[in-house]
């Protein structure tokens, strides 16, 4: 029964950790896209957007092999179990999909919204990954382990280059309620999607890799970041 346990939550947890590491790099594909818009020349901005986009892609990777070495596949889960998607619909009232990159592109205020929404996203999955760097069923998978410590020493740089804009042009900081959102969106999947996918035995399993219409989706877009991948 421990086995069944142990094997079923690392299964729920590297298909949620699978998604959010794709969902993240190519949203990040977005960013890089309104950044070379907006400051063309601000090279040391750009470059560490590109840096946490790599980060990010070389992250899923791990927990792709991390699934192929088992010879299994995620379980099918969407953005229903993203943070950083459930963060967008609610900051900005729309999907990530469908949010206007061009509005970002011109106006201050929305930039300075999603640079809170990542900043705040990524020092929450530094949190995360601290905890489960203590959780006895991933400490007993010593890849998984290693996934994790990998992680935990390249968050701090995903939130730097949002934080730094921030100060850099006189924008504030996340706000009460900017970070109440945060916590209610880690409580929501932390005590009822998780469990709710844990007990679930309808969840089917991914037919195919989360990158495998990349090129599809994002092949059109010139952003040098694709290179780092």
């Amino acid at each position: 029964m421990l086995r069944w346990l142990r094997e079923r939550y690392l299964l729920v947890l590297g298909s949620i950790y699978i998604y959010n590491e794709h969902r993240g790099y190519t949203a990040i594909d977005r960013v890089i896209e309104a950044v070379r818009a907006r400051t063309p020349d601000d090279r040391a901005l750009i470059a560490a957007i590109e840096s946490h986009r790599g980060d990010e892609r070389k992250h899923y990777m791990m927990f792709r092999r991390w699934f192929e070495r088992r010879g299994s596949m995620p379980l099918d889960v969407d953005r229903t179990f993203g943070h950083i998607d459930r963060f967008v619909e609610i900051v900005f009232r729309t999907p990530i999909d469908k949010l206007d990159t061009q509005a970002v592109i011109d106006r201050d205020e929305l930039f300075e919204r999603l640079c809170r929404v990542i900043a705040l996203t990524e020092r929450r999955g530094y949190k995360q990954v601290e905890t489960l760097l203590k959780n006895r069923f991933v400490l007993d998978d010593p890849i998984l382990t290693r996934i994790f410590r990998i992680i935990h020493k390249d968050e701090p740089s995903h939130w730097a280059p949002y934080e730094a804009w921030l100060v850099a042009h006189g924008r504030r900081r996340p706000r009460w309620w900017e970070r109440a959102i945060d916590a209610f969106i880690h409580s929501e999947l932390l005590f009822i999607k998780l469990p709710w996918l844990f007990l679930n035995p309808w969840v089917g399993r991914r037919t195919a890799w989360p990158d495998a219409r990349d090129d599809e989706a994002y092949g059109d877009r010139p952003l040098a970041a694709h290179a780092a991948a």
